[in-house]
């Protein structure tokens, strides 16, 4: 580890502050634009299908520049690779919310995305290299707070912002966060000095192509593809192969580049390894949950914005507060393995409770002590995951190894998201065919049901053929709405035993610790 780099006291503390606060930024920015896109539908003149891309385009440049962050950090300096993020990230949120049109908004999203993609991985490099190897694991439980607490933010600060202002604000929050963030970088971070700038010439240009390219496509298949029919659609299959062939020609780029845009050769690591496998999953799980709550209180409950993000905030409590806990275990010797199975099984206990409890009218409170689950198992997860993948890296491996664990935890909330939004739409379909089997007019049952209602519908003033109408039209709406609970309650068993399911491959997972280099570093940190 570059001990120089090491900070003590009141620096260190604004350093922290300053990273942690542009991580929130970042992944606030992800969440936050859900609960806008009515309204901005409305203002800009957008259909349904144009306005999901304000958050397809955020979320193509998030992931195209996650794994170049360390190479960008190497070539301009950190500190000003941060400090131009931020103010490009900033810039944008500005113009996001000046935007004029739809495609306007697309494009200007797609930038502050490549702006707040860096933020993200930067942060945690930056976190990581300013604390020494002892205290690392406190390092990453503070940084673990932005992460855990910025999805579950987005919904209720974004729902309060539209209901009491207009959505431009939701970008113009973010102005003087990031004038303040920009300042304070330029004035106390600190750029490594281990790597020398790249020539024009020198750079691997065809491999920072070939990584847009296939990241990009991969990203607009797992963000359109559920839409678009998936591979009936010729724009989907095209970008699936695009994606395969993309991602294939550009590991043998980097593997013979003299100048490697992305440093694979450093998953050689085994920490590093487990550890980007496990933060797929992790981002799996995170933003599924994330996604899947909200939806089925505002879509079946009938909530708006506000509650149903209110409703994740003690769960995010919960985790802020494990993890300084969870940070000092660590640093007392406990191992990660027994942590992250700990912290699964807890995940899998949450959406097992989930399971349980989800009806077409589940109560506010039946949520309160599932969520609180959710909170532990995402605190045990976060820090040992992100603790064991850094754990033996020293120098630029830290940023490169960052790269990759923040990359797989965006693929994997992207892989969840479209794969719960594809099963759901399938299981609806399964749930209704089998609910409508036993719906004979024949029964005595749906008989009185059907007249009872059609009765109801006629004391309001309707005709007697309107009101059998509306009968067979309630029962269908009931039918459909039983169908989406069985759903949701399928996404929820699925998702944890996904979890169970991987508990026992991380108890396998044998940690490597490089003792000797660990001995190093302490002697280095205390000179």
């Amino acid at each position: 580890m570059n001990d120089s780099l090491i900070e003590y006291g009141p620096r260190r503390v604004i350093i922290t502050i300053t990273a942690i606060f542009c991580a929130l930024l970042e992944i606030v920015d992800t969440t936050i634009v859900n609960v806008a896109l009515n309204d901005m539908k409305g203002n800009l003149g957008a259909t349904l299908n144009e306005i999901g891309w304000v958050i397809t385009a955020y979320a193509i440049g998030n992931v195209i520049i996650v794994p170049m962050t360390s190479w960008l950090g190497a070539q301009f300096g950190r500190r000003n690779y941060f400090a131009a993020s931020i103010m490009i990230f900033t810039v944008f949120s500005f113009l996001c919310g000046h935007a004029s049109g739809i495609w306007q908004l697309v494009f200007y999203r797609f930038v502050q995305g490549l702006g707040g993609g860096a933020l993200l991985v930067t942060s945690q490099t930056i976190i990581t290299e300013s604390y020494p190897p002892e205290k690392r694991s406190m390092a990453q439980a503070i940084y673990g707070l932005g992460v855990i607490i910025g999805p579950t933010l987005g919904p209720p600060l974004g729902g309060y912002i539209v209901e009491h202002y207009s959505w431009p604000y939701i970008f113009y929050i973010n102005i003087p966060i990031g004038a303040i963030a920009t300042l304070l970088t330029l004035q106390f971070v600190r750029s490594p000095k281990y790597a020398a700038k790249k020539l024009a010439s020198e750079v691997d240009w065809l491999g920072i192509g070939l990584l847009a390219i296939s990241v990009g496509s991969l990203q607009y298949v797992l963000e359109r593809g559920q839409e678009e029919d998936w591979f009936s659609s010729t724009i989907i299959l095209s970008l699936a192969i695009t994606a395969v062939f993309g991602f294939f020609f550009f590991i043998w780029r980097e593997l013979i580049a003299k100048n490697p845009i992305v440093e694979l050769r450093v998953l050689k690591n085994g920490n590093l390894r487990v550890g980007t496998i496990l933060s797929f999953i992790l981002g799996f799980g995170l933003y599924g949950s994330t996604f899947i709550i909200p939806l089925y209180c505002q879509s079946i409950l009938g909530w708006t914005a506000q509650q149903s993000g209110a409703l994740m905030i003690p769960a995010a409590l919960t985790t802020a507060f494990m993890m300084p806990l969870i940070g000092k275990m660590l640093q007392k010797g406990a191992k990660v393995q027994v942590l992250v199975a700990i912290g699964m099984f807890i995940f899998f206990m949450y959406s097992f409770w989930g399971y349980r409890i989800l009806t077409p009218d589940t109560g506010k409170d039946a949520f309160f002590w599932m969520l609180i689950f959710r909170g532990l198992g995402m605190g045990l997860l976060f820090i040992p995951i992100t603790a064991l993948s850094l754990s033996t890296l020293k120098g630029q491996e830290i940023g490169q190894g960052a790269s990759f664990t923040g990359m797989m935890r965006q693929l994997g909330g992207s892989f969840g998201i479209a794969m719960i939004t594809t099963f759901m739409a399938r299981q609806n379909i399964v749930h209704r065919s089998a609910l409508v089997s036993h719906l004979s007019t024949d029964n005595p049952v749906v008989q009185q049901r059907v007249l009872a209602l059609q009765r109801g519908a006629m004391a309001h003033g309707n005709s007697p053929d309107f009101s059998l109408k509306t009968a067979y039209q309630t029962i269908e709406y009931m039918v459909m709405r039983q169908a989406a609970v069985l759903s949701y309650m399928d996404v929820f068993l699925y998702l944890g035993m996904m979890f169970l399911f991987c508990i026992p491959f991380v108890l396998m997972v044998k940690a490597k610790k490089d003792k000797k280099a660990e001995k190093v570093d302490l002697s280095e940190a205390m000179h």
